[in-house]
This record gives structure tokens, sequence and C-alpha cells, in this order.
């Protein structure tokens, strides 16, 4: 890919050639959400360099992104122009430059926490959506992401807790059913046939302790499914995503072998030094004896 076709990542925008953690957890939002935009009008509100909008557009009947800088929807525009039912429109996404109930789902991921006009931003959804509508966004849970890390993003402007989250969907929608997203290291077993069972997960609670149904993490991230004429009867319980080369897992694995060798080169090191001492010993104890 040319470099005329990639754009600079600063911090603000997620780009599809970031790796590891941060790609895990941007494409899986999108692929979450594939399956409830197939033959729908979807809106992705924010959509940043356009590599999600055009991942919803291969399964939708039409997709639109937006975003309020000008250059990342030019570079949308050129990059997934061969995508026929994808256009992108540079506009405020608190105030929305379509008719009211224009799209079947709208998909909004990582958007709230940069804006403090979070209630306008949420009447502008609910507007354009028809009655029968879907809302899908995701937002870091300021508990997990900022309060016990100690970490503040630059870009972010007001984060979230879960229950403000859902008081700022409350008045919007009637049904919301909330996910967790969370980056996991698993052991995975998984049937080769075909299964009536969705699947079980279970959580140890500290080394050795007690087992609990179910993935017992705090999530990092919620997602928010919404709506106001209920919701699909088949959301799963959980959903899964990786890359086939298992990138993230490899490059954990990658960074334990080389602290594994440096501490092995470190332990060298000191009985080398351990070794030097003991010698110097020996000869200032010489030069003690030789000079009586």
């Amino acid at each position: 890919m040319s470099e005329s076709q990639t754009l600079s990542f600063t911090g603000e925008r997620f780009t599809p050639e970031c790796v590891r953690e941060i790609w895990y957890e941007h494409w899986h939002r999108y692929a979450f959400a594939r399956r409830m935009v197939s033959g729908k009008r979807v809106l992705d509100a924010a959509c940043g360099e356009g590599y999600g909008t055009a991942l919803l557009a291969a399964v939708a009947t039409e997709a639109v992104g937006v975003d309020i800088d000008a250059a990342t929807i030019a570079h949308a525009s050129t990059r997934y122009a061969a995508i026929g039912n994808l256009r992108y429109h540079c506009t405020d996404v608190t105030r929305l430059p379509f008719p009211d109930r224009s799209f079947d789902v709208v998909v909004s991921f990582e958007t709230l926490e940069h804006l403090a006009a979070q209630e306008a931003l949420l009447a502008e959804f609910a507007r354009v959506l028809a009655a029968d509508g879907m809302l899908v966004l995701s937002s870091p849970d300021k508990r997990t992401y900022s309060d016990l890390t100690g970490f503040r993003n630059e870009f972010h402007v007001r984060e979230l807790y879960r229950d403000e989250l859902l008081a700022l969907l409350q008045p919007h929608f009637s049904a919301i059913h909330l996910f967790g997203q969370k980056l996991l290291f698993q052991s995975a077993i998984w049937s080769l046939s075909p299964m009536a069972s969705a699947g079980e997960a279970s959580t140890a609670i500290g080394e050795g302790g007690p087992l609990q149904e179910g993935l017992a993490y705090e999530p990092i991230y919620y997602l928010a499914v919404c709506s106001n004429a209920g919701l699909p009867a088949d959301l799963p319980a959980m959903s899964w995503f990786g890359d086939r080369e298992e990138s993230v897992y490899s490059h954990y694995n990658h960074e334990i072998r080389k602290n594994m060798a440096a501490g092995a080169h470190i332990a060298g090191l000191e009985a080398e030094i351990s070794r030097l001492r003991a010698t110097i010993a020996t000869l200032q104890e010489q030069d003690v004896k030789r000079s009586r």
C-alpha cells in the first residue's frame, strides 16, 4: 500500500496500520457490529480513517461514514472509493446533516469520550434512527481505563463510569444491552463439530482459587446495543476476535524470551562480578601480607 493511501497515526484516530493490542480492540468492535448491519442502512458516526465503515459496507445495503476532520474524510473517500454503497461526509456528529429516520443502525465507537456535548450526540443518534433502529456504541470505563491505571488520554474530554453511560442512554432508548470489552489471554477449547450450545466460560478467582461462571473481569470498554423496538434475540453472549498469526501473543512471547535472555545475561554478569570481586579481595589480602 502506498504512503498516499495511509493516514498518519497521531494517537487521536486509529488507523488500520496499527498493530497488536489496539488493532485487536478496534477491529473487534466492527466485527461485532457487522452481523447487526447486514442488509441495513448504517451510519458510522466519527468514522475516522474509514476502515470500519468499509468493513460494514460489505454486508450493509448502504454505509455512510462521517467525521469532523476534513483531511480524514478526504483520505477515506479516496482509499475506499471502489466500494459502491459507501460514502463519507465531513460533519459534526452533534449536528448530522440527515433527515429524521435515515438509518437502520448507527455505530459510533470511541466517540463519546472525545466530546463534551454528549447529550446532544445521543439526541442526534436517536433522531436519525428509524423507529425500529438500533445504536451500537463503545466507550471506555473511566474506572478501569483511567482511575486504576493513572493513565490520562490527552484526547479524551469526558470519560464515563458505567452508571453515567447508562444514564446518558436511557432517556433515548427503552432497551439497552451492555457488553464489556477487554483484551485477554485465554486458553481456548472449541468444538470442531457443530454443537447446540453456544459454549461456556470460567474464571479462576485468584491463583488456585474458586471458579466463577463466565468472564469475571472488569471491562476496559463498554459496548452498548440500544433500541426503542426491542433488541435482536440472537445477540451473542460472547464474541471473539483474533488474527490467525496471533500477533499479540507472538509479541508477548518475543518480549518474554527477550527478558529471559536478558535475565540470564545479567545473572552471568553478576556471577562474573562476584568472581572478580573475590579475585580483587584475594590480591588485596596478598598485598597486605607482603607489606608486613
